[in-house]
């Protein structure tokens, strides 16, 4: 900047006289006469008086601000009476800063007429000669800061930095870019914003792509703060832009919006009168009232609702501590820049890069930088080489190994002389062209940039955007915020759902309080409306810029703080830990990060619900013309690019527990085939899991929204993933009054045995011997109050079902009935099956399985009561006379199974009573009636009558087979 001289109009500032600042007081007063020289100590007195009072100032709004955000707004929140004391400390420092601000005014004038008569004296002095200084000298700093406008346009030139604008004047016809002159006359809403993220490992020169491309700055675009510099890398999100005709491939693309509430309507309101603005506003309500499903929606070509296209850069972040920084600016892109060092090809944060990517978007372009570091005579199959490598990892995403590659130099010589140096580096119409080209018409110390616009507009695709104007969904995800003297405070950020115009109140969850927005403004000029997906800046008053950082404003009630949340999630294939439920994580929401103990569940339920759920989404949306569901709370953090469904969360539903994330559903759960998720070359999918997440620290954010779950204390140097799942918020979540309300349950399991045999009966329809009644025995212990069983299912091995009647006997034994028979034996297993809830403080038995129908049979042989003789006779003779012929049944076969498949025993009751003495009548001759098989008494079992019959080639009688006894 030249010094101050009467040629030039230049005037003396207070910074020309403040050594601090460079300046050179003395030079100043030599130019005055001895009795004016005295005026150069009056204006710095008067700075120093001003300066004192800024201060004292700061402090009251800082010491105010906090009060009213630790004491005031938690005890309104709460519905607490705010203390007297604290009401009267507030309204001390309210009337001292009003003082202060009136005391400041008065210097600050008076600072000013001494600073205007010195400029006269010297002027009049100086009769043209030049005021020689050896300090770099700047405008007149009050002069700035009181200037006011009715925009916010000329505050925020001042981010630009000064090379860009001394680059302004020049323009580069050679690229297909924009100039600020070229689009004056096109309103801010016929231009349409996409966000492109640029993306890549650290020092692999992203931000000297974001130089070389870029003719519009934001506030910490291309590293611009001191720390950034020093260590020579980004540190936060750097945001900027540039501006192209629209691309003929969007010119004929569609997209939705409403037919009331569409984009002219939004820009003639303002000049509306208020009665026209009454019937706007009714008419937009009853439109907004159908909801996203019944919204009447038509499609209209983007060359009628816009006229250029705005690409804004995200310049994120390359470092592995910083990808906390990366997600939360990865979750507003549309596409992303993969830059990729091409003499080092894939590293460790660019795989990470690309797992944010898959989550974010569809639309990805490799670059391939520093191709200026291969020798010429080389070049060409140094590229191709790399290229061919960076395909080979591309495979492992799925959806981005079509995805286009270029090879570029951002910077000729490195990437650092670009991003931090004085000089050009810049390109693009209007603000930072560089004035020399090679003998190829490329830009100088630049390669390729041709070839990556031209990829870059072949490859733009028109954003999902809901157009509709809905104040009541407003989000606007805020990146940076700053004040503006004599304007307010300025948000910038990026418009993630509905819209905002300026009088609208707006709210700040997590401070508690509302603001009017007092103005908008999107490219540098002023706007009457931003909707999804615009990068704008949104203006309010009486605001502390310290209060605030990042976060998001929307509009009021609309975003409430939760303590836990439910999502559906989905295990990021390249994370090669486990997923243990009760693990803490990292999770980040937005521009959120917080540690969060999650559980998972309900894999096998999940697939079920899947599909049905699909289908109800499709034909909705066949319903609403094949348009998309919109209304979303993100942009290209979007939880349906991420692969996770919009699904419902049924409360009353049963989930089997689950210790930890399937890896796979086991192939024997009755699973959807359907829904075996798999990939282009087969490898299936993670499975879909429910999760809560429980956060240690509550956030502000909206459901639907994306989140990433993360092991950020893993080892930086690890060269391993440390995303762990992705996943979209479904439910809030309160662990005091929700934890009961999970149905969450354990499959148990009991093995008892068969001890006894109830009749048997033919069954009526197959014919088939059946028990409709056995006794059971090793399910309960003979203390057990069996009442509370009765009732309960019981299977067999072969899947017939009975439930438990009663207890038999005192010894734990128990009675079944089989309603439709079974043909159990002594000794098969019995099993009562059961699942038990987790939050179940009763710890009751629930089962949900049915009887089957009664299947009814007819009695077999039903066994004759012998009548006792009153006068017993103990002649031996006389007992073997009276047991000729006596019948009786098979109760039990015994012994291992012969070669013949015959057992050799088998135990026989109603050939003897209990006063009988079997011993005499051992080895008697004994014959199975149905089989004509022949064995003989091997002797007594047991004290009821029964004894051991032995076949001698096996007997293959069924149990009830009656058997005979032959004569002696």
């Amino acid at each position: 900047m030249p010094p101050p001289t009467a040629n030039n109009n230049r005037k003396i500032g207070i910074n020309d006289l403040r050594a601090d600042k460079g300046g050179d007081p003395d030079r100043y007063r030599r130019l005055l006469l001895p009795d004016d020289d005295d005026l150069i100590n009056q204006v710095l007195s008067h700075d120093n008086q001003r300066r004192s009072i800024l201060t004292s100032l700061e402090s009251l709004r800082s010491q105010s601000s906090n009060l009213q955000k630790n004491v005031i707004a938690p005890k309104k929140k709460a519905g607490e009476e705010v203390p007297s004391d604290v009401l009267e400390q507030l309204k001390e420092w309210k009337a001292e800063m009003a003082t202060l601000s009136n005391q400041l005014k008065g210097v600050e004038r008076e600072r000013n007429d001494t600073l205007t008569k010195i400029n006269d004296i010297i002027e009049a002095n100086s009769s043209g000669s030049t005021i020689s200084t050896d300090a770099d000298t700047s405008v007149n700093t009050n002069a700035t800061e009181n200037t006011s406008s009715s925009s916010i346009t000329n505050t925020l030139e001042q981010e630009t930095s000064t090379e860009h604008q001394q680059q302004q004047q020049q323009q580069q016809q050679q690229l297909p870019l924009l100039s600020a002159e070229q689009i004056k006359t096109i309103p801010p809403e016929r231009i349409l914003n996409i966000n492109v993220g640029v993306l890549g490992h650290v020092d692999t020169g992203k931000t000297s792509l974001v130089k070389t491309l870029s003719s519009v700055l934001s506030t910490a675009a291309l590293d611009k703060s001191k720390q950034s510099r020093a260590r020579g890398i980004t540190l936060d999100l750097g945001f900027s832009a540039f501006l192209l005709p629209l691309p003929e491939q969007l010119r004929g693309e569609q997209q939705t919006i409403s037919n009331s509430n569409n984009a002219s309507s939004d820009n003639n309101e303002s000049e509306s009168n208020s009665s026209d603005k009454k019937k706007k506003k009714k008419k937009s309500g009853s439109n907004n009232s159908r909801g996203v499903g019944g919204s009447r929606s038509s499609n209209s070509n983007l060359d009628q609702k816009y006229d250029l296209l705005q690409v804004t850069l995200v310049d994120c972040p390359g470092h592995a501590s910083l990808i906390r920084t990366i997600i939360g600016g990865a979750q507003i892109i549309d596409m992303v820049l993969l830059v990729v060092d091409a003499t080092k090809g894939m590293q460790t944060q660019t795989a990470e890069c690309l797992v944010i990517a898959e989550m974010t978007t569809r639309n990805l372009i490799v670059v391939l930088n520093k191709i200026d570091m291969f020798p010429e005579n080389e070049r060409e199959e140094r590229v191709q080489l790399a290229e061919k490598r960076i395909r080979m990892a591309l495979r492992g995403t799925k959806i981005f190994e079509d995805a286009k590659m270029v090879g570029i130099s951002a910077c000729v010589g490195g990437e650092k002389v670009a991003a931090v140096g004085d000089g050009g580096g810049l390109i693009g119409g209007g603000t930072g062209s560089v004035t020399t080209t090679n003998a190829h018409g490329e830009v100088a110390g630049t390669n390729n940039i041709h070839g990556l616009l031209d990829v870059l507009q072949s490859q733009m695709r028109a954003p999902n955007r809901d157009a509709r104007p809905s104040p009541e969904r407003f989000h606007f995800a805020v990146d940076h915020c700053f004040p503006i003297k004599g304007q307010g405070t300025v948000l910038t950020g990026t418009c993630l759902s509905g819209s905002a115009r300026p009088n609208d109140m707006v709210e700040f969850p997590t401070l508690a309080t509302q603001k009017k927005i007092k103005g908008l403004q999107m490219f540098r000029r002023k706007a009457n409306i931003i909707q999804q997906g615009d990068r704008a800046g949104i203006c309010v008053s009486n605001f502390d810029a310290k209060l605030m950082e990042r976060g998001t404003i929307a509009s009021p009630g609309t975003i409430k703080l939760i303590h836990g949340a439910i999502a559906v999630v989905r295990k990021v294939r390249f994370f090669k830990g486990q997923l243990n439920s009760g693990g803490k994580f990292h999770v980040s929401v937005g521009h959120q990060t917080v540690m969060a103990t999650v559980t998972f569940w309900g894999a096998r339920e999940i697939a079920r619900q899947v599909e049905r759920e699909q289908e109800s989404q499709q034909q909705q949306m066949a319903s609403n013309g094949n348009a998309p569901i919109l209304g979303k709370s993100s942009l290209g953090g979007t939880a349906d690019l991420a692969g996770l469904p919009r699904l419902k969360f049924d409360w009353n539903q049963d989930f089997l527990h689950q210790d930890n994330y399937l890896e796979s559903i086991p192939v024997s759960d009755d699973v959807l085939t359907s829904q075996v998720e798999t990939s282009k070359d087969g490898d299936s999918q993670p499975p879909l899991h429910w999760a809560r997440l429980e956060f240690l620290t509550p956030v502000y954010c909206p459901m639907d929204s994306l989140v990433i779950g993360s092991r950020l204390d893993t080892e930086v140097n690890a060269n391993a993933c440390r995303l762990a799942f992705s996943g979209r918020l479904v439910e809030r979540y309160d662990e005091r009054q929700d934890n009961g309300r999970l149905k969450s349950y354990t499959k148990k399991e009991k093995v008892g045995r068969c001890c006894r045999l109830g009749d048997p009966y033919r069954r009526s329809d197959d014919n088939k011997l059946v028990r409709y009644e056995i006794f059971g025995t090793d399910l309960f212990k003979k203390e057990t109050n069996m009442s509370q069983f009765v009732g309960l299912l019981i299977e067999t091995d072969s899947g017939d079902v009975g439930s438990i009647q009663s207890s038999f006997g005192s010894s734990g034994k128990f009675r079944v009935h089989f309603p439709a028979g079974t043909g159990l034996k002594e000794g098969d297993s019995l099993y009562l099956r059961f699942k038990r809830y987790a939050n179940d403080p009763r710890k009751a038995i629930h089962q949900d399985g049915t009887l089957p129908q009664a299947r009814i049979g007819s009695r077999v042989d039903p066994p004759v009561k012998k009548k006792k003789k009153k006068n017993g006779s103990n002649n031996a003779d006389e007992q073997s006379s009276t047991k000729n012929g006596a019948v009786g049944e098979i109760e039990k076969l015994k012994g291992d199974i012969l070669e013949n498949g015959k057992s050799p025993m088998a135990i026989v009751s109603g050939l003897f009573t209990m006063a009988d003495d079997i011993s005499k009548h051992k080895g008697r001759k004994v014959v199975a009636v149905t089989t004509e098989e022949e064995g003989s008494i091997h002797g007594s079992f047991g004290k009821m009558g029964k004894v051991k019959v032995s076949f001698e080639n096996g007997v293959s009688a069924e149990v009830g087979s009656r058997v005979k006894m032959l004569a002696a």
